[in-house]
């Protein structure tokens, strides 16, 4: 099939440092070519793809060091392209929202968008009953539920690319691991409290953004006086592995809906176990005793550090491999473009298989 990936402009595809949709998209991107598709990829210059790529702005607007941008301009920029070239491709696939919806609203049947978001935001309800012919795909069945009458077409979790994530049966940095992002929804400390009961050392790798700096100056950066922890900032793929490979376990305290948490399956590839707030995605992406503990308190939590030495590693790491490799998500895509455009296994449309 000839497929187009429509990716945000926010970060590179794949993402320098943090950053989970554009990452997604990337392993997706990728899959989908080594299984002989024609992919085009739609993102800012500084992508790396085995596809081809169709860049629309110079570079991704995060790390973009011009001290005034317009998030809008470069996505109308963006949809303006494949707008321009649609009529090249079977199936458009957007990570883009909702913010396609006015420009391709007549050809809505060839498109499949997949929210990457949280979903219970006052003025979703409106959109999403006025723009309904638009197929969309959820990331976890707990993200639908503000939106239960939408035009859901399928749930397909996330996969990764096992290649950047090495897979450490014997970590040795005993220490507990928290990545992501510095924000009141991801909970750092709740981490941090987590840490100090259990009586471990905590790393927190995250970055800071400019809307969460009173939060981090405020609640978070007293906190790391604790000589249990230590505050990394921000990392890369290249740090990633060696960060969450050698931990005893990852921490996912979050109290928010997270829509899937990838850092969750990240860790599971390295063979790190992880500690999971039950909340949102994280009972449909941990497996309860095998790759990792799904709690629900600070004191459930902080036994949960010492309980889960006793899973296996080897077996945290066969979930990954078995539910979330960038393989199993490319061909779950793969079977919904084929039912978008009527085509069976053998890559006919329903119309050519009747003919012959």
């Amino acid at each position: 099939m000839k497929i187009a990936q429509i990716a945000p402009l926010y970060e590179a595809v794949p993402p320098r440092l943090y950053g989970g949709t554009e990452r997604v998209v990337a392993h997706l991107t990728n899959a989908l070519v080594d299984q002989g598709h024609a992919v085009t990829l739609f993102a800012s210059a500084d992508a790396d793809t085995r596809a081809a790529l169709v860049p629309v702005r110079a570079q991704a607007l995060r790390l973009d060091p011009a001290p005034l941008k317009s998030d809008l301009a470069a996505h109308l920029a963006l949809l303006d392209a494949v707008r321009e070239r649609a009529g090249e491709f079977d199936v458009l696939h957007f990570h883009t929202d909702l913010l396609h919806f006015p420009f391709f609203e007549d050809i809505a049947q060839r498109t499949l968008t997949t929210l990457h978001g949280r979903l219970d935001l006052a003025d979703l309800p409106l959109a999403y009953r006025r723009w309904h012919r638009f197929p969309l795909v959820s990331i976890s069945q707990s993200q639908r539920a503000p939106l239960p009458f939408a035009n859901w077409q399928a749930t397909v979790p996330h996969g990764l690319d096992d290649a950047p994530y090495r897979f450490e049966p014997n970590p040795s940095g005993g220490y507990l691991a928290f990545l992501g992002r510095i924000s009141p929804e991801k909970r750092p400390d709740r981490a941090i409290a987590i840490a100090r009961r259990a009586g471990l050392p905590l790393r927190i790798a995250a970055k800071v953004d400019a809307a969460d700096a009173d939060y981090f100056e405020r609640t978070i950066r007293p906190l790391l006086a604790d000589p249990l922890v230590e505050f990394v900032g921000e990392i890369g793929d290249a740090d990633k592995a060696a960060f969450l490979g050698q931990a005893r376990a990852l921490l996912f305290p979050i109290d928010w809906p997270e829509p899937f948490g990838l850092v969750m399956i990240e860790a599971m590839a390295c063979g790190t176990p992880v500690i999971g707030w039950r909340c949102g995605s994280v009972p449909e992406v941990i497996e309860h005793g095998v790759s990792g503990l799904i709690v629900e308190s600070e004191d459930e939590a902080a036994a949960a550090v010492h309980a889960v030495a006793r899973l296996d590693r080897r077996a945290v790491r066969a979930a990954f491999d078995r539910r979330f490799s960038a393989q199993a998500m490319a061909s779950a895509y793969v079977a919904q473009y084929r039912r978008l455009i009527g085509q069976d296994g053998d890559g006919r449309t329903h119309t050519a298989r009747r003919a012959a």
